[in-house]
């Protein structure tokens, strides 16, 4: 899969100072669960750096349903991990913003999410926290 990538694309305008760059766009209408979402027209999106609780252990309804809450039914903007564009299940890897917010940090920041760091990567979930 190509995905349309202009470098000089930006998410709308947030409430907060960060100019957050992104490759593709496209509406969010399935959550997985806390850490993987689909999104027309792209796929199955991991969001990088980041581990949600998995089906069955503490914390997973939690992490998916803010997830939900955030992102069903809307446009989600997704910055792809140019070092790895794809994990080994076929999904891709990518910085998901929504409303102008990183969703992957806000996981971290809430405490729905560990970081999960696997190189290659462009991102840096240390950075986030």
């Amino acid at each position: 899969m190509t995905f349309n990538v202009d470098e000089n694309e930006t998410t709308p305008p947030a409430n907060n100072s960060e100019q957050n760059t992104y490759e593709t766009s496209g509406y969010c209408y399935h959550v997985v669960d806390g850490d993987t979402i689909d999104v027309e027209g792209v796929g199955r999106i991991r969001l990088v750096g980041v581990n949600t609780p998995e089906r069955g252990q503490p914390g997973y309804q939690e992490a998916k349903d803010f997830v939900e809450e955030m992102c069903l039914g809307k446009t989600v903007y997704l910055d792809i991990d140019d070092a790895e564009n794809y994990d080994k299940y076929g999904r891709v890897l990518a910085v998901v913003y929504v409303d102008g917010m990183n969703l992957n940090r806000e996981l971290l920041r809430r405490g729905y999410a560990e970081i999960m760091y696997i190189p290659p990567s462009e991102f840096d979930p240390y950075t986030w926290i």
